[in-house]
């Protein structure tokens, strides 16, 4: 059964910094490319970041790019998220999700296969 659990969300002061992470189970991580996304209340699903199965290539939304980093440890079957100078309009439920399809879909939410539960993130003002 494959499982990915997001941690590390919590409640920041804008301008402070999170790290998520995501664990998988179930899943040989290394196998697929990775992937964040976030929800805020009455908006849709958008991408944040993305990485490779290798970890060589990474993508990211153009609201997070410069401020965040994506990144993967495959012996830990562990994928991270640092966020820095977080911003209120970073609030949001974040996931992360496993993808085995090709990388030009990276940003597509639907292209991938496995989600996690989601982990919240609050940034005050």
């Amino acid at each position: 059964q494959v499982q990915l659990v997001e941690s590390g969300g919590g409640l920041v002061q804008a301008g402070g910094s999170l790290r998520l992470s995501c664990a998988a189970s179930g899943l040989f991580s290394s196998r697929y490319a990775m992937g964040w996304f976030r929800q805020a209340p009455g908006k849709e699903r958008e991408f944040v970041a993305g990485i490779s199965a290798t970890g060589y290539s990474t993508w990211y939304a153009d609201s997070v790019k410069g401020r965040s980093t994506i990144s993967r440890d495959n012996a830990k079957n562990t994928l991270y998220l640092q966020m820095n100078s977080l911003k209120p309009e970073d609030t949001a439920v974040y996931y992360c999700a496993a993808m085995a399809g090709k990388l030009s879909y990276i940003g597509v939410g639907t292209a991938y296969d496995y989600w996690g539960q989601g982990t919240q993130v609050t940034v005050s003002s």
